[in-house]
C-alpha cells in the first residue's frame, strides 16, 4: 500500500496510510484471529485508550475467524475499557470475527457485509491415536468454548441461550436486516456517510 505525503511547516512527511488511519482512532481486523493478531490489537486499544478514554474508537472487520482464546481476549479486554468501542463489518465477520464485532457498543454493518455465528471447532492438532480421556479432554474445552460463546451472543442480542445455541448448531449467516433484527447488529452504515477509506 502506497505512504501518503504530507507537507507541513515541518517540511514533507510520509505517512504509512494505518499510521494516518490510527490518529483518526481507527484500527482493523482483516485477518485470522490468532495470538499475533489479538496482541496487536490490544496493545493498539491500550494507546488510544492512554491517549483519550473518553472518545469513541472505531474497529473495522472483515475477518474469517481464527482462534477462540485469542479472540476472547481481544473482547474481554474491550469490556474492560472505559473508551466507547464501535465495531464496523466492512466484508465479512465470521466465527470468531463475528464474537469481536460483538464487543462494539455500537455495532454497524455497511450494506452489503454479512455475519456468521456458529459452534467452535477443534480445529488444529492429530486426533488419531489418542486415549479416551485424552478425547473427553478434547469434547471438554469445545463445550466450555461453546458455553462461553453462547453466553456472549445472548448477553448481546438479548435471545435466550436456547435460541442461540439452535442458531450456532451450524454456520448461520445474516444480512445486514437480518443481523438487526436478531440484536446482533445495532445499524447500517449507509454510502452517503460511509468514512471517506471506503469511498471510490
Amino acid at each position: 500500500m502506497p505512504n501518503l505525503i504530507k507537507e507541513s511547516v515541518r517540511g514533507i512527511e510520509v505517512l504509512a496510510p494505518e499510521d494516518v488511519l490510527f490518529t483518526n482512532r481507527e484500527i482493523f481486523l482483516t485477518t485470522e484471529v490468532d495470538s499475533d493478531t489479538a496482541n496487536k490489537l490490544i496493545k493498539q486499544l491500550m494507546i488510544l485508550e492512554q491517549l483519550d478514554n473518553t472518545e469513541e474508537i472505531t474497529l473495522y472487520i472483515n475477518s474469517p475467524g481464527g482462534e477462540v482464546v485469542s479472540g476472547l481476549a481481544v473482547y474481554d479486554y474491550i469490556h474492560l475499557m472505559k473508551a466507547p468501542v464501535r465495531t464496523v463489518c466492512i466484508g465479512t465477520a465470521a466465527s470468531m470475527g463475528a464474537i469481536l464485532f460483538l464487543a462494539g457498543k455500537k455495532r454497524e454493518m455497511l450494506p452489503h457485509t454479512m455475519l456468521m455465528i456458529h459452534d467452535p471447532a477443534y480445529g488444529s492438532g492429530d486426533m488419531a491415536g489418542k486415549k479416551p480421556h485424552e478425547l473427553q479432554m478434547y469434547v471438554d474445552k469445545l463445550k466450555q468454548s461453546q458455553e462461553n460463546i453462547a453466553c456472549i451472543i445472548a448477553e448481546r442480542t438479548g435471545k435466550t441461550l436456547e435460541e442461540i445455541c439452535e442458531k450456532t448448531r451450524q454456520d448461520s449467516y445474516f444480512n445486514v436486516q437480518e443481523a438487526i433484527d436478531y440484536g446482533l447488529a445495532t445499524g447500517v452504515v449507509s454510502c452517503t456517510n460511509a468514512n471517506k477509506a471506503f469511498l471510490l
